[in-house]
């Protein structure tokens, strides 16, 4: 099958005759006399478009042949106009081709390999050894310094001889006709894939992160107008945050760091009076009941359960149970605590009755009943009285 793409990757429409059309499952696969779809491979996704006025949703190789994954079908011989999706497929260009760049920089500076990439909502990419940001840093101005000059990319068949003296990148020994794709200062790689003409049609190169991984490294990075959309979004967090504190776009991780520090302090402090608060509300009840029940709202777990354990510390009761929620929402989150009985054995028949999830020690349960403020009292006095 002629690949058109291999040919000519700026191609966007093209006719074609097909050859075979076979149902797979609610799809249909489709197989061409020559095709402009790339197929997914080496890291890129598919080509998506049309054939006719068929869909095509996804393209594969399959025993060497790009095999097109139709929403309908189409009769064997039949003409048809195909129109690849253009967007996604120059997106890809761009993405690849800055990748190119990127890996080649790498390996002709530190010596490590490209052994995994992808192209999908990032592009991930990853390298043999191990980089520092600053030194990542590096590559980045040093791509994007390439993409400036707008370098013409050579992709050529060399011959047996010109290959075998060619220093090119591969990951794994190649043999036969190898594709080779060239870009001057940066890389020569063995490539099944689409590519800019120019360096200066892949745009601006940025990296996202990086984590070590598998004794690498793992780079996310964008490329071309996937970079733009990245840093447009970007621009635009920054400028609502700097919008809420009043700060320049330049200061605004500053204005973050000072925000986040007054917001720690008021927590303390808020801490601070909530126990105060309720070192007075424990100190104020009865001493010496058998059960004593407290319904609080907006409370969150471990303020519950400080407040059950000041009551037990205090002597209020035998056992204390302190609530927090709504009749409304339905639950109740609980913290149940006793001197003197087991209440893992309690909550295992609470729990049942009344819809409620959780444990702890034999000394103090917490967790969360579903069910209205009445009924819980109510099973807790049946339980305890």
């Amino acid at each position: 099958m002629r690949r058109l793409y291999f040919e000519d990757a700026y191609l966007r429409e093209f006719d074609a005759r097909v050859i075979s059309c076979r149902p797979a499952g609610k799809l249909y696969e489709v197989v061409l006399d020559q095709s402009a779809f790339f197929p997914e491979g080496g890291g890129q996704p598919a080509d998506t478009g049309t054939l006719g006025d068929v869909k095509v949703l996804d393209v594969q190789e399959k025993d060497q042949i790009p095999v097109h994954m139709t929403d309908a079908p189409l009769a064997e011989g039949q003409e048809v106009h195909g129109t690849i999706c253009w967007k996604d497929r120059f997106s890809r260009m761009q993405e690849h081709s800055g990748e190119h760049i990127v890996s080649g920089l790498i390996h002709r500076k530190y010596g490590y390999d490209n052994v995994g990439f992808h192209m999908g909502e990032e592009i991930r990419l990853d390298i043999s050894g191990v980089l520092t940001w600053e030194e990542l840093m590096e590559i980045e101005q040093e791509a994007n310094g390439i993409v400036f000059r707008n370098l013409p990319l050579h992709v050529w068949y060399p011959g047996e001889e010109e290959l075998h003296a060619t220093d090119y990148r591969s990951k794994k020994e190649l043999s036969g006709d190898v594709r080779l794709v060239e870009i001057p200062g940066a890389d020569i790689c063995a490539c099944c894939g689409t590519h800019v003409r120019f360096t200066g049609e892949i745009g601006p190169i940025k990296f996202l992160s990086m984590i070590h991984y598998k004794g690498g490294v793992r780079i996310m990075m964008h490329a071309g107008m996937r970079a733009m959309e990245d840093y447009r979004k970007k621009t635009d967090a920054v400028k609502s945050i700097c919008d809420m504190l009043s700060a320049k776009p330049y200061e605004s991780a500053e204005a973050v760091r000072h925000f986040m520090e007054q917001s720690a302090e008021k927590d303390l402090r808020i801490s601070e009076l909530l126990r105060e608060l309720l070192e007075l509300r424990a100190e104020a009840a009865p001493d010496g009941e058998r059960l004593v029940v407290v319904f609080e709202k907006g409370m969150k777990p471990v303020e519950i359960r400080k407040y059950c354990d000041l009551l037990l510390k205090k002597g209020k009761g035998e056992v204390c149970c302190v609530l927090s929620g709504s009749d409304k929402e339905g639950v109740y989150s609980y913290c149940l605590g006793s001197t003197h009985e087991n209440m893992q054995s309690s909550i295992k028949i609470l729990n049942s009755i009344l819809s409620g999830r959780g444990g702890g020690s034999p000394q103090m349960v917490q967790g969360t009943f579903a069910a209205d403020a009445a009924f819980i009292e109510a099973e807790l006095q049946k339980m305890f009285l």
